[in-house]
Order: structure tokens, then C-alpha cells, then sequence
């Protein structure tokens, strides 16, 4: 069988109702909202600034080779 995967991302209110139609397993994650997130190509953060060291180690091929993926380097797009 095949498992099915959805995601819900619910807001600030209360007293949200979730109901499975079916045997599910459910993981509900809560907490205060994240900042604002940046996003270049494959970086994602909040600081402008770790984004722009992290597209300086790739181009410096810093970041360490994936085990059975390291035929290839992808460059990072301009």
C-alpha cells in the first residue's frame, strides 16, 4: 500500500477540529511563527548574510560530498 501524505498548516485561532476519515498517524507542530525566510536556490534562512556565505562556500566547493553523489557538480545559478 502506498502511504498518502497532506499537510495542513492551520492559523492563530482556536479550537481547530481535525478529523481522520481513515487509520491515520497525525503529528501536530505548534509554536510561535518563524521569521521571514530568504530563499536562493537551495539556501534558505533569515540573515541575507548567511545566505550569501553559503553560495560563496559553494562556489568554493566547500560543502562536503554526498556519498555516492559525487560525480557531478552542479553550478550555482547566476
Amino acid at each position: 500500500m502506498i502511504p498518502e501524505y497532506s499537510m495542513a498548516i492551520l492559523g492563530m485561532q482556536q479550537g481547530i477540529e481535525v478529523m481522520a476519515l481513515k487509520e491515520s498517524r497525525i503529528a501536530i507542530i505548534g509554536g510561535e511563527p518563524f521569521e521571514p525566510r530568504r530563499m536562493n536556490w537551495n539556501f534558505i534562512s533569515t540573515s541575507k548574510e548567511r545566505i550569501d556565505q553559503a553560495r560563496a562556500d559553494w562556489k568554493a566547493h566547500r560543502f562536503p560530498l554526498i556519498p555516492g553523489d559525487d560525480k557531478e557538480f552542479i553550478p550555482l545559478p547566476e
